[in-house]
């Protein structure tokens, strides 16, 4: 797996559960997408402003799909995720010499679960994301688990 040396583009996404039908969507708008957990649970996600470009849509798609294994992470490890968890992901687009590379900066948000507890949930989080399990070892994916 290469590291990349000079980023060219960045995609990001702020990605919330939505319970409040009124909360702000962002200067733009946003995507919102109506997610199948297993357990059949309908979520509805806040992801990402429209006419995005690759990695914005990468990141987006991503984002919602790994929030929804942050829960089946969570419920098979008997934590009740606070209302305000989120995930943001930012991808990269970049070069390592003549070679063209994408990277993931992940900050997962879990307030008030412990430490060790909230990192075990995102590890399991990715054992479980098929956007994650498709890149596993094929890009450089950092990961930031923020409880405070």
């Amino acid at each position: 797996m290469t590291t990349i040396d000079k980023v060219l583009f960045s995609g990001n996404s702020h990605t919330t559960v939505n319970r409040d039908p009124s909360v702000q969507r962002g200067e733009f708008g946003v995507v919102d997408l109506k997610l199948s957990a297993s357990g059949g649970e309908s979520l509805d996600v806040i992801a990402t402003e429209p006419h995005p470009r690759a990695e914005q849509l990468f990141a987006g798609a991503w984002s919602a799909c790994y929030i929804s294994a942050l829960g089946i992470a969570a419920s098979l490890k008997k934590v009740t995720l606070p209302p305000d968890y989120s995930v943001d992901i930012q991808v990269d687009v970049g070069q390592t010499g003549p070679g063209w590379f994408l990277g993931a900066h992940f900050t997962v948000r879990i307030p008030g679960v412990a430490q060790d507890v909230a990192e075990a949930i995102a590890r399991s989080a990715h054992q479980i994301c098929p956007y994650s399990k498709a890149v596993h070892g094929n890009i450089d994916v950092v990961q930031t688990v923020v409880t405070a």
